[in-house]
């Protein structure tokens, strides 16, 4: 009898393990209802490589939506493929079963639970619904976040205070900057604490270098998804994520313990407002465990999205395409000038300046900071469509089927500058879109960014260095995709700044 060595043991279980999951997704693809999509160019990597070198993936999800339909299937790694969905009626039932019939990937739990514990963004169902609805929604709740508005024009003034002192050392009172970091916002606000972002004291999170090895992450990530074993291997990019797990959980631990000192009954920040759940006689109770999950969230998103929408990486975004078209900037600061002596309130930030509101959800629209979302069916799901649609087989339906274990997403970009939603100028940066809608937001992220902007917008003048019209821009890995100034190195985008 041939006695088989360890190499082809593991190679033979390895082929074992690969059919055992192609006949698993054959099996859901015979399935789910058979749609239309791009030829699958690689059985290992599906489209992935495409879509990963692009530098706009968007592009191709439009391209495939207008050549076969609303609703089409793209190859995904190992013989595995994604429902994709641009149909508005599925769209819509897709979002409305978040967290209950469509939920996270587990390689996509596993990450955020390396990175931040078993908080908000991990929990999926039920339990999401309570860690949002009990815990975090009153602190950014309409009346919270009114009482929070002096603190985002302060952290604005801080801004200012800082830029004042570049800008007249500079003869002709204009000077290229590099926008610092503007965490304090989310950090004085949310944390009563000031994270000193603007003081160039260094940051724990500027550790996160997620340019290093972004193909050989890649080629982790895709392996992983298939072979779970593949995620617990040693890896430079896990092991910065933990080590940053590390120093978030060291910071949430000395906000708590200072929490704890100042005592509770009066404190409405977010930290306040957690740390009552900590206390046996609260109605939703928390472990320190779970608290300390939701802040390294909190802690992350204040860094990176402020509040997982309106951010520094928006501002900046924002900042950009007011220089690529001066004469929106000069209208933005003819609205806002009527504030040159006080600032708006809160209800002028959300309904009194529909140019300043447009400006917003533009830059929002244009640049959303997650550009899919990707779900696995928790279980058979029926999707309903707008109108009907031919499949693969020739047969017209009004619905899909979703075998449970099915991959669908949503194109985030794609939608948001898609020319059959948006009209012909939809890849154009245009706030005149918005002037017509009643659609004011009055949340934490979307506030903080009015105030903020609406204090540069007030006191400075941007522009591109050396005369130019506009900049050829790239995207910085980070944990969220940052904008940069192609040739330059890391997420570096220079602006002139002058004195208004």
């Amino acid at each position: 009898m041939t006695n088989l060595s360890t190499v082809d043991t593991s190679l033979l279980l390895v082929a074992c393990f690969l059919f055992y999951k192609l006949v698993r997704s054959l099996s859901r693809r015979s399935k789910t209802t058979p749609l239309f999509g791009p030829a699958r160019e690689s059985i290992i990597f599906g489209a992935s490589t495409v879509l990963r070198e692009a530098p706009d993936a968007s592009l191709f999800y439009e391209k495939w939506a207008s050549q076969y339909g609303p609703v089409y299937s793209v190859p995904a790694p190992f013989g595995t493929s994604k429902t994709m969905l641009h149909d508005p009626k599925a769209i819509t039932h897709f979002y409305a079963r978040e967290g209950f019939g469509y939920n996270k990937t587990k390689l996509s739990r596993e990450f955020i639970e390396t990175l931040f514990g078993r908080g908000v963004l991990w929990a999926e169902g039920e339990l999401h619904r309570r860690y949002a609805t009990k815990a975090l929604t009153p602190a950014f709740s309409n009346a919270a976040i009114r009482n929070l508005t002096s603190v985002f024009f302060d952290t604005a003034y801080k801004l200012t205070l800082k830029w004042n002192v570049i800008l007249e050392g500079s003869p002709d009172g204009s000077q290229v900057i590099e926008v610092q970091k503007c965490l304090d916002s989310i950090g004085i606000a949310g944390f009563s604490h000031d994270f000193s972002a603007l003081e160039d004291v260094p940051n724990v999170f500027d550790s996160m270098d997620f340019a290093t090895g972004a193909v050989a992450f890649g080629l982790f990530i895709i392996f992983a998804s298939q072979f779970p074993i593949v995620g617990k291997l040693p890896n430079q990019r896990m092991t910065m994520m933990r080590g940053l797990k590390g120093q978030l959980t060291k910071v949430a631990d000395d906000l708590l313990k200072k929490g704890k000192e100042g005592g509770l009954a009066e404190d409405k920040s977010i930290i306040g407002m957690l740390l009552r759940t900590e206390s046996d006689d609260s109605t939703f109770h928390m472990s320190r465990e779970e608290i300390i999950a939701q802040m390294n969230v909190l802690l992350l998103a204040g860094y990176e999205t402020t509040s997982s929408e309106s951010s520094f990486i928006h501002r900046r975004w924002c900042l950009i395409e007011l220089c690529r078209q001066q004469e929106l900037q000069d209208r933005l600061r003819e609205e806002l000038s009527q504030f040159s002596t006080s600032d708006p309130t809160y209800e002028q930030l959300n309904t009194g300046l529909p140019y300043l509101d447009a400006i917003v959800h533009e830059t929002l629209r244009t640049h959303p900071p997650v550009e899919e979302s990707p779900r696995v069916a928790a279980e058979d799901d029926f999707i309903p469509l707008s109108s009907p649609m031919k499949t693969k087989t020739g047969e017209t339906v009004t619905s899909l089927f979703i075998a449970k274990g099915s991959v669908v997403s949503t194109p985030i970009r794609a939608l948001n500058r898609s020319e059959e939603v948006w009209g012909p100028d939809a890849k154009a940066f245009n706030p005149e879109r918005w002037l017509a809608e009643d659609a004011q937001s009055k949340n934490f992220a979307i506030t903080e960014f009015k105030a903020v902007l609406s204090v540069l917008i007030r006191n400075y003048r941007f522009e591109f260095d050396e005369g130019k019209t506009d900049m050829e821009l790239g995207k910085f890995p980070s944990l969220l995709p940052r904008p940069k100034e192609i040739g330059a190195e890391g997420a570096y985008v220079p602006l002139r700044v002058t004195h208004v």
